[in-house]
């Protein structure tokens, strides 16, 4: 009798089991690897609620340390973010800032981000509205991941995006090499669609889930995610920590290589569609009647060996000059507000890389952007 009551037990743990899963695949019928469910359950946060919502996107690898994650579901992304809790004032001109780590502030704590200068400044229009800048910047390199918070941000009302990028940001090798855009087919074959974007149609993060992936084992990892944000905010609120603040760090190389290929392309000509300005073309479209001024962010500029020949570890001189000729002279064509600040900071601003800022590099793209943003605003 008791092992067919333990039977019993076990057929019918089974059977709701099953029954859970083929209800959660129903529910979830979006054929991505995140999104469906998981964007819907995203939506709802205890950010802006229980807790202040982030200074910027969850982003992290050490979740003990810097009370922080990296996830994959814009929506939920957008949830823990304080835009998403700031209703619009009537006196505020909201400028959302979009870009990569460099925008999002690796190894700068909130205040000391372009977004915190910014609003530290207290500036305001000449009609008297009061600037307020987000930082909307995720690290990676991809225009196509820009495009993604591009295609998002105007359900927050933003007066100008600031949209600041590099070069490494334009190789069509790079577009869907960021994990937030391979682990979102869905929404990327949907951006494809909308905006006549070439993808190649063979790349994994173009690769549709199945039936199995869809089911509450399969989307395990998404969910836990999601309740994990959740409780790191008592850690956020509490400290104000999103990141990990390492005391030592390997610097940014100064000492270069005499390699001048860039991406497998060899001097003297970036070929022709090698660079993806079909995307900047989509992520305008994205950004809809709302004004975007374009800044080619600063890089650091080396004087050490090799420097002749290559400004940084990213990039051969041959292929960034051709790089800045070629925005600039787009820009130009398409009518963008455009503003290239490429050697603006000095080599010693630079911390871990050639695209991350010191606060005091920081505070030399505020001082132009905020003439250029006041600029726009102003007109």
């Amino acid at each position: 009798m008791e092992a067919k009551f333990i039977r019993n037990v076990l057929l019918k743990a089974l059977a709701l089991f099953v029954a859970a899963n083929l209800i959660f695949v129903a529910w979830n019928p979006a054929p991505q690897k995140t999104g469906g469910i998981i964007d819907l359950l995203g939506r709802i946060s205890a950010y802006n609620l229980l807790f202040p919502g982030r200074e910027r996107f969850p982003f992290g690898e050490n979740p003990a340390v810097s009370y922080n994650l990296s996830l994959y579901s814009l929506p939920a992304m957008f949830a823990s973010h304080e835009i998403a809790g700031a209703a619009k004032a009537p006196d505020e001109y909201r400028v959302a800032l979009v870009g990569d780590s460099s925008v999002w502030g690796t190894l700068l704590k909130p205040e000391q981000t372009l977004a915190g200068q910014l609003n530290a400044a207290q500036l305001a229009t000449c009609g008297g509205r009061r600037l307020r800048a987000f930082n909307l910047g995720y690290p990676t390199l991809s225009l196509t991941k820009d495009l993604m918070v591009l295609d998002e941000v105007n359900r927050y009302h933003p007066d100008l995006i600031v949209w600041l990028t590099t070069l490494e940001s334009f190789p069509r090798v790079n577009q869907l090499a960021s994990p937030i855009v391979a682990n979102n087919p869905g929404i990327l074959s949907g951006l494809a669609a909308r905006y006549k974007i070439q993808f190649d149609p063979n790349d994994p993060a173009l690769a549709r889930t199945d039936w199995w992936g869809r089911t509450l084992i399969g989307e395990r990892r998404p969910l836990a995610d999601l309740l994990r944000l959740q409780f790191y905010g008592v850690m956020w609120a509490a400290t104000g920590i999103d990141q990990e603040y390492p005391t030592n760090y390997e610097p940014a190389q100064r000492s270069l290589t005499a390699d001048v290929v860039y991406h497998g392309m060899q001097p003297p000509t970036l070929p022709a569609g090698s660079l993806a300005f079909d995307v900047l073309d989509a992520g305008m479209s994205a950004a809809g009647p709302t004004p975007v001024l374009l800044v080619n962010e600063p890089v650091l500029v080396s004087t050490g060996k090799n420097s002749d020949l290559r400004y940084n570890f990213f990039y051969p001189r041959w292929a960034y000059d051709q790089y800045r000729q070629l925005l600039a002279g787009y820009s130009q064509q398409k009518g963008w507000h455009y503003l290239d600040l490429w050697n603006l900071a000095p080599e010693s601003e630079f911390t871990n890389t050639a695209i991350h800022l010191t606060p005091a590099g920081e505070a030399l793209v505020t001082e132009r952007l905020s003439a250029a943003i006041l600029q726009q605003a102003c007109r």
